[in-house]
């Protein structure tokens, strides 16, 4: 869905920003160390994943120096800070417009689940009945 690079901010003492190449895809994020020599996602570079699934919001958006800062909310309330350039459509509105087709698509399909069984369990109340 997109490709390329974003600063997110480590959790240590000094909390630094750190490049990372970034992948979206329907699933998630997927965060990839960024080496100058190699810049292609692949087997043996250090991937981490951000699943929609897991997150609740995107949030604290501020623009500064070109910069667009924003912080993805996950569920448990833990907070992962980002920042990207300011160039076009911002990473912050990419990641929030996925995470609500992410949840509609979720709830279109607990709905439907719900719908089914529901069916089911009037067609078993009806055979029953004869």
């Amino acid at each position: 869905m997109k490709d390329g690079y974003l600063e997110k901010r480590s959790n240590g003492l000094l909390q630094l920003w750190k490049k990372k190449r970034c992948l979206m895809t329907e699933d998630g994020l997927h965060l990839f160390d960024y080496k100058r020599k190699d810049r292609n996602a692949g087997p043996g570079l250090k991937e981490k994943n951000i699943l929609f699934e897991h997150m609740e919001t995107v949030d604290c958006v501020e623009h500064k120096r070109g910069l667009v800062y924003f912080t993805i909310v996950m569920s448990g309330g833990k907070e992962i800070d980002f920042r990207c350039q300011q160039e076009g459509t911002a990473w912050n509105a990419e990641i929030a417009l996925a995470l609500v087709r992410f949840k509609n698509r979720v709830a279109v399909q607990t709905g439907r689940n719900r719908y089914l069984s529901h069916q089911s369990s009037s067609e078993e109340d009806f055979i029953s009945s004869e």
